[in-house]
């Protein structure tokens, strides 16, 4: 993991273009997709039957829901980076958001940060970050989206 503690916005704005964190590494479990599933009542055949995914699915085996990939980002920006500066933190949401790859069933994933992005808003600022999941030993990511989180001071 490579975390940031930003003192300043000043320090932030520094950093515009870069890649500034990256979390550590995240294994998804089927106990995690068939939760998920759960949760959303999507219980699509390719992410909660293993025995049918093992034999049927273009990829060998179970896969995790796009939408779980992505529910991951929160926890990763709070694992690897802190704004102590600020009052709060606002997941403002999504601009555009791909998923070039499929998670398979017990694949390390990682999130990994990079600003695009600052602009001033009332009380505060908003960050568009550059988000990217990786999948450990995938050349294409599971998730590419770029975040929008304000900053109130």
């Amino acid at each position: 993991m490579k975390s940031v503690i930003f003192a300043s916005l000043a320090e932030v704005k520094s950093h515009i273009g870069e890649e500034v964190a990256f979390s550590d590494w995240k294994k998804i479990e089927q106990s995690q997709i068939n939760s998920f599933a759960d949760s959303t009542n999507d219980h699509q055949w390719i992410h909660t039957d293993e025995t049918r995914a093992n034999k049927e699915s273009p990829y060998g085996s179970t896969i995790a829901h796009g939408f779980l990939t992505l529910s991951l980002i929160p926890s990763f920006l709070e694992s690897c980076i802190q704004y102590p500066f600020s009052k709060t933190s606002i997941n403002y949401g999504l601009n555009k958001v791909r998923f070039p790859s499929p998670v398979r069933v017990n694949s390390l994933v990682r999130g990994r940060f990079q600003i695009k992005e600052i602009h001033d808003i009332e009380g505060g600022v908003q960050i568009e970050w550059l988000m990217t999941i990786d999948i450990q030993g995938v050349e294409k990511p599971a998730c590419v989206a770029d975040m929008l989180i304000r900053l109130y001071f």
